[in-house]
């Protein structure tokens, strides 16, 4: 009968939906790689529905930062956790505030040191300084600005976890070490037998 003949008698042994489904996968069906990739995006959604709640709860942009530098010792050091909360109440010295500065990306925690109130308007301008810098921070703000006005806020500090950000840290300033720890947990996931 001949090689051919053998393999004409095993394809009609196959039942069609079986061959389908062979062809579809390219080789027998195997249902664990769907399930991995549905796994990693119910964590990737899950993820996202918890920041999002976050911000919703906090009334925050970014419910939590990360300290970046040691601007705010001895309060905060680098690498404490930040928890953020904004409200509509008015903003007074001494409140340590996230902000953002126009033409900057990163976050900067001070602590407010002025406030001031425009009589005529009710805006607010705020001034900030780092307990650990001696000037403040009109420096840092951009060019021609002097005071921070309340849309340039992002929260107040509510709460922190000390040292729990320097996984962050590491892995923006050390790239490689995020993708080692992504390639070690990807291996995990694939040889892992459950």
């Amino acid at each position: 009968m001949g090689w051919f003949g053998e393999t004409m008698d095993s394809v009609k042994s196959i039942q069609i939906r079986q061959a389908l489904s062979q062809a579809l996968t390219l080789g027998p069906y195997n249902p664990e790689p769907m399930c991995l990739i549905f796994g990693a995006g119910l964590i990737v959604t899950s993820a996202l529905i918890i920041w999002k709640g976050l911000i919703c709860m906090t009334g925050s942009e970014s419910p939590v930062v990360v300290v970046l530098s040691e601007s705010m010792e001895p309060g905060f050091a680098r690498g404490d956790i930040l928890f953020l909360h904004m409200s509509e109440d008015p903003i007074r010295a001494g409140e340590i505030v996230v902000f953002n500065v126009d033409g900057r990306d990163i976050p900067i925690v001070h602590r407010v040191i002025k406030v001031h109130e425009r009589k005529d308007t009710g805006e607010v301008y705020v001034l900030t300084k780092g307990d650990n810098n001696d000037d403040d921070d009109r420096a840092l703000y951009a060019r021609g600005q002097h005071w921070l006005q309340r849309r340039h806020i992002m929260g107040r500090a509510v709460g922190f976890l000390p040292y729990v950000g320097w996984v962050t840290i590491i892995m923006t300033e050390r790239p490689i070490i995020k993708y080692i720890l992504i390639g070690a947990l990807g291996l995990l996931v694939i040889t892992s037998n459950d």
